[in-house]
């Protein structure tokens, strides 16, 4: 466990890293999107954030809120539904117009429902394709504007905000579950196809850090589609059992933004080069890609299921699958 104490050390150092560095949030109007917006922006020097999101007139009071909290910050708002990935690719073309490059690509838009699977305009379940398919396709393309930052020997990093340590078997036959759809085999399946896609590509991409983070337990509105009873009772519970904190895995919002503020920058995930090699959290040659939990330590839970999945060859038809996904999606790769 990394001490609290030790995470804002860290990040307080955050202004060494240089001055103007691009950072993109998507989801960050709410929730641990926002905190960690708010705790990268404070300690920053001059830098530019993107807020990606739905809600335009939120957008404008966090706009104002963080230049309060750095007047030298430029902060630009997208509204975007990003569940589409069409949307995915006019977001990412928006910023790439702007920038020639990005440090820092952070992703939360999500949602916890009691529904059923609920299809998108592009043949998606919703939740599927904003816990999984709509960040592998963020990351995709925006990661040449994260080569070029990592070239040039700075910050070059992507957190997906999601669950580590809860993978699970892969329904390999209907990795889009279009016809074995549960929450719980929606939640396994994304869950197990992040760590699986993020470890592909760091293969090819070994100058960029990509971390899978485990939040913890945080009283956000991520549970905005749950009836009001059951979003009421939940909020309560987690209010309550918050000051017992990270000893059962309960964060408040704003330490959850600390801490993932530190995940997206400190050392302790850059990419570590031996021999030519990246060498990642599992000491690994070729694996750059973390799995981090909420208290800043690595996430040993599953591994072994994912080493199996990537030695005999389910990380390939997780790639291939996904790829696929993306072209009939969006009409190109």
């Amino acid at each position: 466990m990394v001490a609290i104490s030790q995470v804002r050390e860290q990040i307080a150092t955050i202004k060494n890293l240089g001055s103007g560095l691009v950072a993109v949030f998507v989801g960050g109007t709410s929730g641990i999107g926002l905190s960690t917006a708010r705790e990268f922006t404070r300690h920053a020097t001059a830098p530019h954030i993107y807020l990606v999101g739905r809600n335009e007139a939120q957008a404008s009071e966090i706009i104002t809120e963080l230049k309060t909290i750095n007047e030298f910050a430029t902060v630009d708002f997208i509204k975007s539904d990003v569940s589409l990935l069409k949307n995915v690719d006019l977001a990412c073309q928006e910023i790439t117009k702007k920038e020639s490059k990005v440090n820092l690509l952070v992703l939360s838009a999500g949602i916890m429902t009691t529904q059923g699977r609920t299809e998108t305009s592009e043949g998606l379940d919703r939740k599927l394709s904003l816990h999984y398919y709509s960040r592998m396709r963020f990351i995709d393309n925006l990661l040449p504007s994260l080569t070029r930052a990592a070239s040039s020997g700075h910050l070059a990093r992507v957190v997906s905000v999601f669950s580590p340590g809860h993978e699970g078997k892969l329904i390999e036959n209907d990795l889009d579950l279009k016809h074995n759809y549960s929450l719980s085999n929606a939640a396994a399946q994304a869950s197990t196809m992040t760590s699986l896609y993020m470890t592909r590509l760091s293969a090819t991409h070994p100058s960029i850090s990509l971390v899978h983070s485990l939040p913890g337990g945080v009283n956000t509105n991520l549970m905005r589609d749950f009836n009001p009873l059951v979003r009421c009772l939940t909020s309560g519970l987690l209010t309550l059992m918050t000051p017992l904190g990270s000893s059962v895995g309960l964060l408040s919002v704003k330490e959850s933004g600390e801490r993932h503020a530190f995940a997206a920058t400190s050392p302790l995930f850059a990419p570590r080069v031996e021999g030519g090699l990246t060498v990642g959290a599992d000491g690994e040659k070729g694996s750059g890609a973390y799995r981090v939990n909420y208290d800043g330590s690595i996430v040993e839970a599953k591994l072994a299921l994912l080493k199996g999945y990537l030695g005999s060859g389910v990380g390939d038809k997780v790639w291939e699958h996904t790829r696929e996904v993306f072209r009939k999606a969006t009409g190109g790769l």
